[in-house]
């Protein structure tokens, strides 16, 4: 058995195509076939099932969970090896939500780069409900988000503070009001974000909490997406603060306090509990920690 063969595997069940497979790993068909069989024939049983589509079977699935966990000892030892070189290098996965990865990280990451070129960073934008998740199982190295659940499995730090805000298009029949109260939206077609992401549990649970039950006109899974609709004055939205500073300072969207909405919300890091942090990580971990919060929420 080689670490060759694992990878293999651990792309099959991906792919789902011994012929998609060999494309990604730049192999031949007839070369994956074989790395397959030498395994089979080597633990004497059958791995993949080779119907179309091809699936792992109930054995091939016990031998990937301990296949992934051997493919990460590896990497970790890869990386404990590369520390020992004097300047930080390697590969980091960050985790976030569309919001934050626009708004955010490009001013980190330019610093970043510039400074540390032999990290390589790859940014997977996903819900924000699901950024924890993907830190706990490994499927991320670092998280941004809100910070609302806890979990004994992760490490946070808090980086900056974050409010969801009223804003609707200038021509909105609530642009004209100095501020509103949540009853007041109660008849509002509102575009929210989608029922998966923390921020739409907040406002849920304010709406709950006032035995309002609103007039969803869109749900949507981002905040540039709710941001666009608003701006179309398809609805009132309700969205992160941060995210609308551009729309803001172009009039594109006004924000209407509403007084039952401020809360402040904790947006900050999550990496796994007891997890190796190899030096690419270590160090990007530092700087974002180590910018002050007006470097987040005031220099848009």
């Amino acid at each position: 058995m080689n670490m060759n063969q694992l990878e293999t595997l651990l792309t099959i069940s991906k792919t789902l195509s011994f012929r998609k497979a060999g494309e990604m790993l730049n192999l031949t068909q007839p070369a994956v076939s074989a790395q397959i069989k030498s395994l089979e024939d080597e633990f004497k049983t059958i791995l993949v099932d080779r119907n179309h589509p091809v699936t792992l079977t109930d054995r091939g699935q016990v031998f990937l969970e301990h296949a992934e966990r051997i493919l990460a000892i590896v990497e970790e030892l890869r990386q404990k090896l590369a520390d020992l070189d004097q300047n930080p290098q390697g590969h980091i996965v960050l985790g976030t939500t569309a919001s934050i990865a626009i708004q955010i990280l490009p001013r980190v990451l330019s610093y970043f780069q510039n400074q540390f070129p032999l990290i390589k960073t790859t940014i997977v934008s996903m819900p924000s409900s699901q950024v924890l998740a993907s830190v706990e199982n490994g499927s991320v190295d670092i998280g941004i988000s809100y910070l609302s659940d806890r979990s004994a499995q992760v490490e946070t730090s808090v980086l900056y503070y974050d409010t969801f805000e009223l804003v609707v298009a200038p021509r909105h029949p609530l642009a004209s009001f100095d501020h509103v109260t949540v009853g007041m939206l109660k008849e509002m077609p509102l575009i929210l974000l989608s029922p998966d992401t923390l921020g739409r549990r907040f406002i849920d649970r304010i709406f709950k909490e006032y035995h309002i039950q609103p007039n969803i006109a869109m749900e949507l899974s981002s905040s540039e997406e709710v941001k666009r609709m608003a701006e179309l004055n398809l609805g009132a939205a309700i969205v992160s603060k941060l995210s609308i500073a551009a729309e803001l300072k172009r009039g594109t969207l006004k924000m209407i306090p509403v007084r039952e909405l401020e809360v402040s919300h904790p947006v900050g890091v999550i990496t796994k509990s007891g997890r190796y942090l190899n030096s690419a990580m270590r160090q990007f971990l530092n700087d974002l920690k180590g910018m002050p919060e007006d470097q987040f929420v005031g220099s848009e």
